[in-house]
């Protein structure tokens, strides 16, 4: 055991004249990770309504109008060969249905940065000087980070 051994113990580094003290710190070490947060699942449904619609619709009819006469003389015989016929029609209405496109979605995604705020404690090692006695010291000190 050298001169400075009995004063500094068991340092990192000692031989017969000096003797060195290593000092250490922590810093961080920041990884990121992509996870799955979630879905989106776009689709269809079916709704169905009920739709009431007043269309206008014609049709015809035969209104008979039978009126008295006062015994007139007719020239023509009594028979069952004179007919009248009246075509009678009226509008029908006739329901088809067709697809017509309404509208449209579309999805994308989009990245959005932030900054999450971390707090973490971190430690190292300062050197003490203590001095026993009244010994001199140069202190010759440089700093790295």
């Amino acid at each position: 055991m050298g001169i400075f051994g009995g004063i500094f113990g068991k340092g990192d580094e000692t031989t017969n004249d000096s003797a060195k003290l290593r000092l250490r710190k922590e810093e961080l070490d920041i990884d990121k990770s992509r996870i799955q947060k979630g879905e989106v699942e776009l689709s269809k449904e079916i709704v169905e309504e009920q739709k009431i619609v007043d269309v206008p619709v014609t049709r015809e009819e035969v209104v008979i109008e039978r009126r008295t006469l006062d015994n007139e003389l007719s020239d023509s015989p009594i028979t069952d060969e004179e007919t009248i016929r009246i075509p009678v029609s009226e509008e029908k209405i006739n329901v088809d249905k067709h697809t017509v496109i309404t509208g449209e979605i579309s999805a994308h995604k989009r990245v959005i940065e932030d900054t999450e705020h971390i707090e973490e404690t971190l430690r190292r090692e300062e050197a003490r000087v203590n001095k026993i006695g009244n010994p001199d010291v140069v202190d010759n000190s440089t700093t790295q980070d």
